[in-house]
């Protein structure tokens, strides 16, 4: 079953979030979700303890030796495997990418970030080399301000697009829904109005950004297939 696997090397760039409400969203639809939390910060194994969706199982991850293994286990029992890993560039975070259906790459919209996103790029690119097939991939600006664009945000824009770095047309906004998840448990839609501001615009945020989610990964499955048919 399909493998979304959140890699940025740098630590906040709010890889952990993204994966969550990726996670969550879907499970919402009654889709079973593994998610394998390989961030030592270890915080969606701490968000799944305040409460969380029956058809999410969170698996920590344990090794570099056992990454591999534990995505092939999880894709076997589950319709989609998430994988959260750590703000490195390290060699557990290179495995975890050969299994990838999509990668996303979470990024704020400062040079710093920005950097970072393009070395998860460079890593992505190697192990296309070593395994011999494509990694598709996007960035996810994270943490916008949804009515203001700085010109610092539009410069790191177009140097992705000057690459030709795919990214998604849904960014993740900077929500106090978000943050909560994190106390709470449980989903975006699980929590309660009066103590979350901009929760209506927080889920409808969410939704879009896991609809385009699953739109790139049936358009990758769909080239899979057309290209198995035609091997």
């Amino acid at each position: 079953m399909p493998t979304i696997v959140f890699a940025n090397p740098k630590g906040g760039a709010g890889k952990s979030t993204s994966a969550l409400i990726l996670a969550t969203q879907l499970a919402i639809k009654n889709a079973g979700v593994t998610i394998i939390d390989a961030d030592p910060n270890r915080f969606i194994h701490d968000w799944a303890k305040n409460g969380k969706p029956d058809n999410i199982t969170v698996v920590a991850a344990t090794s570099e030796e056992t990454i591999v293994d534990e995505i092939q286990a999880a894709a076997r029992n589950t319709a989609f495997v998430i994988v959260d890993l750590e703000g490195t560039a390290s060699l557990m975070v290179a495995l975890a990418v050969t299994q990838a259906h999509l990668v996303i790459i979470p990024t704020q919209g400062s040079h710093a970030d920005a950097k970072q996103a393009g070395r998860a790029v460079k890593l992505i690119k190697t192990q296309e080399n070593v395994t011999g097939r494509a990694i598709p991939h996007a960035i996810l600006y994270t943490r916008t301000n949804p009515a203001i664009r700085t010109r610092n945000f539009a410069a790191i824009q177009a140097q992705f697009r000057q690459y030709n770095i795919p990214e998604f047309k849904t960014h993740l906004h900077e929500r106090e829904a978000y943050k909560a998840l994190q106390s709470f448990g449980g989903t975006v839609e699980d929590l309660d109005p009066s103590q979350v501001g901009g929760l209506q615009n927080a889920i409808a945020n969410a939704r879009e950004y896991a609809i385009e989610a699953v739109a790139l990964l049936r358009d990758v499955i769909t080239k899979r297939q057309k290209v198995a048919v035609n091997a």
